[in-house]
């Protein structure tokens, strides 16, 4: 039987399971990733990339492919009987060390196909029209069965195989599914209408706030229509849109996509299997739509997880470090529960004002998640399990900011200080990038950084692992990575 050896077998090719295929080439570690499907998605799914996701695809070189191709949104507006509400976007303009306030409205296709032609390119291709049979943990090593006839030989497995994860239960990983019972439909198409289009999030409100009117790329728009139904045409959703808009019209010219879903939640009860099988994306959590927090948080999930195969893979076994993921993913899971979950029942029952004021009230609260800004791994007020803020640099000149010269292979010094560098031994996996001022001589120079005369230690995922004097630089061979 032919056996294929690799470090890293990643079961799906969603937009996780290609993220970690592609944060895998950037590590210099070999990955297979398969799927059942024959190609990308082409329609439909997810909908935008927020805030702290279009940071980090800064540091792995996808932003300026991607963010053209997108509309940016920050503004969510209510309606009601034709008449404007209210319209915020406060939460937004309140993030620090954020350039891009604002979500980009970008179906989930263009990701996927983005990185499915890179991985082409880079000679990663995902093996298509084929599913893992069987999955078997040994000693040191996994061994997994395909459909395909072979089997693949790794290290560690990922399972970013969806919510009916084939991983999750071959290892038999308890996911309680909570339904609220509420369904609603989406449609994505071109439409006509005579109420002005505008780059918001616009929600109408009826006797519900069951109406919202999605931006997105292009020509194309989306509209979440909560059903309260099970069985239901699409005759029924343009008479709801129509109802909660009026006294405007809307058509729909072409349609691009029209599904439904029940809501679900649940979160896995564990992350990882004997620290070689982990669960990524939709596989170990699933939730409401509401605040666009699905695919950001599965991507997110293979930020945090890659680098620390990487580090075990090239420094050894780790197992404090492979232990975090779990310890540091699922709280931030069980927290895009509540917040999605509070906004999705505020649609059916909500008391106070009106439903879609009430709505918008939530998004404001929950602005940490939903913008993914506020996600920190430490639950004290020091820096340590923080994002890095991002902040303007020059380099010869020439205007950066600081999240484009990260590398995700490898830990960052950050050295903010004027002074010379002073002598320090780093670990290879460290790379030292000194920010002098504006005036300095300093290869990269800030006007005025958010950091001032300290050393950080920056995580391959952009979050701060340690803070230091300028005078402990020198044992730095010592922090615990």
């Amino acid at each position: 039987m032919n056996v294929v050896d690799t470090d890293i077998m990643i079961i799906g090719a969603g937009p996780v399971g290609l993220m970690c295929a592609l944060l895998a080439h950037i590590s210099s570690v070999d990955a297979v990733v398969i799927d059942k499907s024959h190609g990308p998605l082409e329609v439909g799914r997810a909908d935008a990339l927020n805030a702290r996701t279009l940071q980090l695809f800064e540091i792995v070189g996808l932003f300026d492919e991607l963010y053209p191709l997108g509309k940016p949104c920050n503004t969510s507006s209510v309606f009601k009987e034709g008449k404007f509400i209210s319209r915020q976007s406060s939460w937004w303009d309140e993030l620090e060390g954020c350039f891009h306030k604002h979500f980009l409205m970008l179906g989930q296709s263009h990701i996927e196909k983005l990185i499915d032609e890179k991985l082409k390119r880079l000679g990663a291709a995902v093996v298509r029209g084929t599913t893992a049979t069987d999955i078997q943990v040994l000693e040191d090593h996994c061994l997994t069965t395909l459909s395909n006839g072979q089997m693949v030989k790794s290290r560690y497995v990922i399972g970013a195989d969806g919510s009916r994860s084939y991983v999750r239960r071959r290892f038999n990983i308890p996911f309680s599914i909570v339904r609220p019972q509420i369904v609603w439909a989406v449609i994505d198409g071109v439409i006509e209408s005579d109420f002005p289009k505008v780059p918001e999030i616009i929600v109408f409100q009826a006797d519900t706030s069951d109406v919202a009117w999605i931006p997105r790329e292009g020509d194309i728009d989306r509209f979440y229509v909560r059903m309260d139904q099970k069985e239901f045409a699409l005759e029924d959703c343009l008479g709801k849109i129509n109802r909660a808009m009026q006294p405007y019209r809307l058509e729909f010219k072409t349609i691009a996509w029209f599904s439904q879903f029940s809501v679900k939640e649940s979160v896995a009860a564990s992350y990882s299997v004997d620290d070689k099988v982990f669960l990524a994306g939709d596989s170990c959590h699933i939730h409401s739509v509401n605040g666009g927090q699905g695919l950001n948080t599965g991507l997110a999930d293979a930020f945090n997880l890659m680098w620390k195969l990487n580090m075990s893979l090239k420094q050894g076994h780790a197992t404090q470090l492979l232990a975090s993921y779990e310890t540091e993913r699922l709280p931030v899971a069980k927290s895009v529960i509540e917040s999605s979950g509070a906004l999705v029942r505020a649609t059916k029952d909500g008391k106070e004002t009106t439903h879609a004021e009430n709505y918008v009230r939530i998004v404001k609260e929950k602005a940490g998640n939903i913008t993914g800004m506020g996600i920190r791994y430490s639950r004290d007020d020091q820096l340590v399990g923080s994002r890095l803020h991002d902040f303007e640099i020059t380099e010869d000149d020439a205007i950066k900011r600081i999240y484009s010269i990260l590398n995700y292979s490898c830990y960052s010094l950050l050295i903010f200080s004027d002074e010379d560098k002073p002598t320090i031994n780093v670990p290879e996996f460290v790379r030292v990038i000194c920010v002098g001022g504006k005036d300095s001589d300093k290869s990269f120079k800030a006007k005025d950084p958010p950091y001032k005369n300290v050393a950080l230690l920056v995580r391959p995922d952009a979050y701060i692992h340690e803070v230091l004097d300028l005078d402990q630089l020198g044992c730095i061979e010592n922090c615990a990575l």
